[in-house]
């Protein structure tokens, strides 16, 4: 039998905006666990809170109450610096948009978290190839961002998010600006580096086809978890 193994796990996250009458809960007491290679579906209507908790899984925000252990570590009690650094070798991130940088090659976007990690540039050159092999994007490598389809680059942004192995990414509508062929490319190789690597996936999204897909959703209304499917 295999040992399940919780990767993240979410205590009572409470996160609110402003003071006094000016303050708005954006979640409240929300806990739940992510287990090693799951991928998580975050389900729910605008202003519901999935950014909210996505940020915060991320280490981009912080809640104002509650715990986060991510592999072991409190993250929750990380200072600004220990954030940045635990969040530069342990997080990756899918954005909806790409968010891939212009002046820099399909090569050396997927390299740059390698390189902000400070790994030999002949390690990054060998692991870059590769992951550019497996999203078939090997002749693409010296082109830039402009010079790609809207799939490409989505395939470029997820290559980014797992060359460095992370424990966890966190995907922000990931099909969003693409059609239903590339959103079912870009999950079919999500789920090939998800169970390839075991980085767990939470995933926020309004495509049914993408929710369908995970292995679990929860629901959020109005910064409360209102149903989970175990």
């Amino acid at each position: 039998m295999t040992n399940i193994v919780t990767r993240a796990a979410l205590t009572g996250i409470t996160k609110y905006y402003g003071e006094g009458r000016q303050r708005v809960t954006a979640l409240s007491a929300i806990s739940l666990q992510l287990n090693e290679g799951e991928f998580l579906a975050v389900a729910g209507p605008s202003g519901s809170g999935k950014s909210s908790l996505l940020n915060i899984c991320g280490l981009i925000d912080t809640p104002n109450c509650g715990h986060y252990q991510l592999d072991g570590v409190n993250v929750a009690q990380l200072d600004s610096q220990q954030r940045c650094l635990y969040r530069r070798r342990h997080i990756g991130f899918i954005f909806q948009h790409h968010q891939l940088i212009p002046a820099m090659t399909v090569f050396e976007n997927i390299a740059y978290p390698l390189y902000l990690n400070g790994l030999p540039a002949k390690q990054i050159k060998t692991d870059v190839n590769r992951l550019l092999q497996k999203i078939g994007l090997d002749q693409r490598k010296d082109h830039l961002p402009k010079q790609l389809s809207g799939g490409e680059r989505q395939r470029v942004g997820i290559a980014r998010a797992l060359i460095k192995r992370p424990a966890l990414v966190v995907a922000d509508e990931p099909s969003a600006s693409l059609d239903h062929k590339h959103a079912v490319a870009s999950l079919q190789l999500m789920r090939e580096l998800n169970q390839e690597q075991r980085a767990s996936f939470i995933i926020a999204s309004h495509d049914a086809f993408i929710i369908q897909q995970c292995d679990r959703q929860i629901s959020l209304l109005d910064g409360r978890l209102v149903d989970t499917d175990e």
